[in-house]
């Protein structure tokens, strides 16, 4: 892919927080999640692609989406793009920290093509790559983490969201030994977390959507990190979708070329403040915004901080 496109993007996730970022703590998880939707198809409707958005969240949210299937662009090279508007809809709704406007991209064919539903996920930094195995126990990968970092297990922090499912996981890592940080919402943040040192997070471990599941997985091959992940149906729609779509073994593992295979690259702006990236900032002229934009080709990764001039910008909704 050319790597202009990649620069081209951020405006795109630019679009989507500058729009959300004005439902911060109101209260209203549809109002920030159409916002960020509308004018995230805008500004990729503005891009010279030909592009299929191939993960999406139209089958699930009732909120308007960026549905699987839909082409966006005005014409150009081929492209897929998985893409989250709003990750973190209810961190957005309730003024919390880490809520993202995602967008991954790919050349035709090399991201996971899966209806929106559950995945049990395994992520992990550069340090551990090659070492887990999301079919043993996670007592079993913990001690495999920890020799691999040169740690004992319980020095490990163990990033898990907060839901009644893994009532199960939180008491065997306990039980191990690990620190757990749960999170609410943003799983795509947490599984970019265990490839940065900084954030003092060594694993993600639990289920949560498919289509972040594939998002975090062009991030991490950008990192040189690592994920894996199974799919958890919920629902016979579900199923008959994913054998529509070519998916005929419900027990299979996904790894990283499973997911996100190739050149790709990840672009995400921040809506609110996060580990890795600030919130959308507003100002007298406009508002500033910082984004990062990787390429796995190259292992480049940039931050941009942006201001924007409200007077003289295109409005895409905000």
């Amino acid at each position: 892919m050319d790597r202009n496109l990649a620069l081209e993007f951020v405006r795109v996730t630019e679009a989507a927080a500058l729009s959300a970022a004005r439902w911060v703590g109101r209260g209203d998880e549809n109002a920030a999640d159409h916002a960020a939707v509308e004018s995230m198809r805008r500004a990729f409707d503005s891009m010279h692609i030909d592009a299929t958005i191939v993960i999406g969240e139209g089958e699930r949210d009732e909120a308007p989406m960026l549905f699987i299937g839909e082409k966006v662009g005005k014409g150009g090279p081929m492209i897929d793009i998985a893409c989250d508007p709003l990750e973190g809809t209810s961190i957005t709704a309730k003024g919390g920290s880490e809520a993202l406007a995602v967008i991954a991209a790919a050349e035709h064919g090399n991201f996971l093509h899966a209806p929106d539903t559950y995945m049990k996920k395994l992520a992990v930094g550069p340090g551990a790559r090659g070492v887990i195995d999301i079919n043993e126990t996670p007592t079993w990968n913990l001690q495999r983490i920890a020799k691999a970092l040169h740690k004992k297990v319980e020095d490990l922090t163990v990033i898990i969201l907060d839901r009644p499912r893994h009532q199960e996981l939180i008491g065997e890592v306990r039980q191990a030994g690990a620190c757990i940080r749960l999170i609410g919402d943003g799983d795509v943040s947490a599984a970019i977390a265990t490839a940065d040192s900084g954030t003092g997070v060594d694993v993600l471990m639990g289920i949560g959507g498919a289509p972040e599941g594939v998002i975090a997985a062009a991030a991490l091959r950008c990192l040189g990190g690592e994920i894996q992940g199974v799919l958890q149906f919920r629902k016979d729609d579900e199923r008959k979708r994913a054998r529509a779509m070519g998916i005929t073994d419900e027990n299979r593992v996904y790894g990283m070329d499973d997911l996100a295979r190739g050149h790709v690259m990840f672009i995400a702006t921040g809506v609110t403040n996060g580990s890795y990236l600030r919130g959308v900032r507003y100002t007298p002229y406009g508002a500033t915004t910082h984004s990062i934009v990787m390429r796995s080709q190259t292992g480049t990764i940039r931050e941009i901080t942006s201001r924007h001039h409200f007077a003289t910008k295109p409005n895409y909704g905000w």
